[in-house]
């Protein structure tokens, strides 16, 4: 079994309920799934900027009414920013350019996330992405399986934009329990043919409703097989929502991670993976 060291990176004050962050030179950007901005954090004077990504931008929005952006990707100059499609005004994908610091496009994905239920088996209220990848060609889009049917499914889809045409793949997983609750994809990044994830267990039958934190593991997935390498529990008590890499070299890899509370602060922990 592989050895895991969690750390406390730092704390962010001024960011809610974080849901996905990018780490790129000494910036780290980060987004809240109660919160309609893209921040980005200086981890060199711990400056903290944050961009609008919809019209009327606003923080600590309320559940019925909040975009619930879960996931941000990354390819070359750009981030991509998804919502979850767990409700039906949560169908979102914007598109950030890095060098100019400034949103350059927004989609209505309602239409995609329909094909990705019906290609998947998924009921509309099992449908909970929180986790995505662009690697330039494909797109990895995972589904959280935090419903009554604990669908847990990566799909993916083939196409430079999400716009053109596409052909899609979907792969369920049984991912590993925790105290008797199965765990489900919170987020995942792609590091030399292997997809990294974190999956957190928590006691509810809801992709809309909260329930008891039970922990979260990391795991891996070979890219082309699509099956699992391995998993590992990192925190009995932790809701880790959020997946980056820091550093890494043959022997190691190091994570910036993000956990998902319902205060005003963000705290970033760093996870080591020893790799022989």
């Amino acid at each position: 079994m592989k050895k895991i060291t969690l750390e406390l990176f730092t704390s962010i004050i001024g960011i809610g309920a974080a849901s996905g962050l990018f780490f790129q030179d000494h910036f780290l950007y980060l987004i809240g799934d109660n919160s309609s901005f893209l921040y980005e954090y200086n981890l060199t004077d711990t400056s903290l900027n944050k961009y609008p990504l919809l019209q009327n931008p606003s923080q600590n929005i309320l559940k019925k009414d909040k975009h619930d952006f879960e996931s941000l990707t990354h390819f070359q100059d750009t981030l991509y920013i998804f919502g979850s499609g767990s409700t039906a005004q949560r169908n979102a994908m914007v598109e950030f350019d890095l060098k100019t610091r400034k949103k350059t496009m927004t989609n209505n994905l309602v239409d995609l996330y329909a094909v990705m239920q019906s290609f998947g088996y998924i009921k509309s209220e099992d449908f909970n992405l929180e986790g995505v990848i662009y690697d330039g060609e494909n797109w990895y889009l995972f589904n959280r399986g935090n419903g009554s049917e604990n669908k847990n499914v990566i799909f993916t889809l083939q196409a430079k934009k999400l716009n053109e045409e596409f052909s899609l793949l979907s792969n369920d997983y049984k991912l590993p329990k925790i105290k008797g609750v199965r765990t489900s994809f919170t987020d995942a990044v792609l590091i030399d043919g292997k997809i990294y994830f974190l999956a957190t267990a928590e006691n509810t039958a809801s992709t809309y409703e909260d329930g008891e934190i039970l922990g979260t593991v990391i795991g891996r997935i070979d890219i082309e097989t699509m099956k699992i390498d391995f998993t590992k529990k990192i925190s009995p008590t932790n809701k880790f929502k959020g997946l980056t890499l820091f550093s890494k070299n043959k022997n190691q890899i190091q994570f910036l991670l993000c956990e998902n509370k319902d205060t005003l602060e963000s705290t970033i922990y760093k996870l080591s993976v020893e790799l022989n």
